[in-house]
């Protein structure tokens, strides 16, 4: 069996921060794919990524809703986490924002209302004042480097796993006899 090599722990903030990496791959924008993950007590509460409206047209689909150069067809990552953590009835009064970019103004002012007091960015965002509003109230804005995009699984050198069996196709189901009303 081989040994992996061995690669650092990621610290808290590197991990929650690859974790909104990893939600913005859902993003159905090409304008700029974003993600943003919830966390309070190192506990993941909500989670999105920039894309339209439930049922509605994609961007990739349908192409962008430009006004004013921001496309208007999606809402953000912050304010789709903040739509999740509604709908399931989670306080974020104190968490801390993990998001890929600088949130705009709008989404830097939701997630001040909503109770969120440390955000967390590595990328930049153009034209926003968020850095002012979070200032004003006393949200704490980190700027961390990006961490690393590869994920370490070595599923080959797990003494404890290996590959699961090719997936089988599912049963086919039997159509149910139509019941005639009497």
């Amino acid at each position: 069996m081989k040994t992996p090599a061995k690669h650092p722990r990621p610290s808290w903030d590197e991990y929650f921060l690859k974790l909104a990496m990893l939600a913005s791959e859902r993003s159905t924008c090409p304008r700029m794919h974003c993600g943003c993950v919830m966390v309070k007590d190192r506990f993941v509460l909500a989670t999105g990524y920039n894309g339209s409206l439930p049922r509605a047209a994609h961007c990739d689909e349908v192409g962008c809703l430009v006004v004013n150069n921001h496309c208007v067809r999606t809402n953000h990552a912050e304010v789709n986490a903040l739509c999740q953590a509604s709908r399931h009835g989670i306080s974020l009064d104190g968490a801390t924002a993990y998001v890929t970019n600088m949130p705009c103004t709008a989404c830097a002012k939701a997630l001040t209302a909503a109770g969120i007091r440390r955000v967390v960015v590595f990328s930049e965002y153009h034209d926003t004042l968020a850095e002012m509003f979070f200032r004003e109230s006393e949200v704490t804005l980190e700027r961390l480097p990006m961490p690393g995009t590869t994920i370490h699984y070595h599923l080959d050198t797990y003494s404890s796993a290996r590959p699961a069996a090719k997936a089988k196709p599912a049963p086919r189901s039997v159509p149910r006899p139509a019941h005639s009303k009497k």
